[in-house]
């Protein structure tokens, strides 16, 4: 059994790797080889395949036969899919987390949503989006829905980074604005409505003028 000093190991090689994977700093296809990354973190090579689990797990990696570990690859139908395994599963988790709602959570997701619109970059717009689906989500209790939403955020991130790597435009988020008002007003499937298509727009809302060249393609807004 791994000791929790390991499981704290492999945690934070997870996170740092998968970072880099989501960023784009590892390539789709780089080798992810346990000497150089137990070296890197002054680690043994237990936590390092504990962490390249929790990666393949993600769908950040992907292990092959007498090939090792490596980034996996990505194309539109995956990002299609991630779309409507997040739709339904941020939905379930919205209808569960509205009863629990505070003004308070409302607030701060709505400082969320104004973080994203005036964020300067991708890395910005990203991290506050993801904010502020957690704190509407989150109150839903469900640990193990919530932890699946993460990892398939996770994955949006990455086509997102993709995306607009350059030519960044920041998105003026109003689906995020509906989907407050709403709970707000006690409508909770109004709002969940709203909340799938919003989700469902990854990876098919038409770029926009000025945009990367593969926007069209891996268009995120969710």
């Amino acid at each position: 059994m791994t000791d929790h000093s390991d499981e704290t190991i492999a945690a934070r090689i997870s996170r740092v790797l998968a970072d880099r994977i989501v960023t784009g700093q590892l390539a789709p296809g780089s080798k992810l080889k346990q000497d150089h990354i137990a070296e890197e973190f002054g680690s043994s090579h237990v936590p390092v395949r504990e962490a390249l689990r929790r990666l393949e797990a993600q769908g950040l990696a992907i292990s092959e036969p007498r090939r090792g570990v490596r980034v996996a690859s990505f194309d539109l139908a995956e990002v299609q899919e991630v779309a409507r395994m997040r739709a339904a599963l941020e939905v379930l988790a919205l209808r569960h987390a509205a009863p629990h709602l505070t003004p308070s959570i409302l607030d701060h997701a709505e400082r969320a949503t104004l973080e994203g619109d005036q964020a300067v970059d991708v890395r910005g717009w990203e991290a506050a989006n993801r904010r502020f689906h957690r704190l509407v989500l989150s109150p839903c209790g469900m640990p193990r829905l919530l932890a699946a939403i993460d990892d398939l955020h996770a994955a949006s991130a990455r086509f997102l980074f993709s995306t607009w790597n350059s030519g960044w435009m920041t998105p003026k988020d109003r689906d995020h604005r509906a989907i407050l008002g709403f709970l707000r007003e006690g409508e909770t499937e109004h709002a969940a409505t709203v909340l799938e298509r919003h989700v469902q727009w990854i990876g098919r809302r038409p770029a926009r003028k000025g945009a990367a060249p593969d926007a069209e393609r891996f268009a995120i807004v969710g």
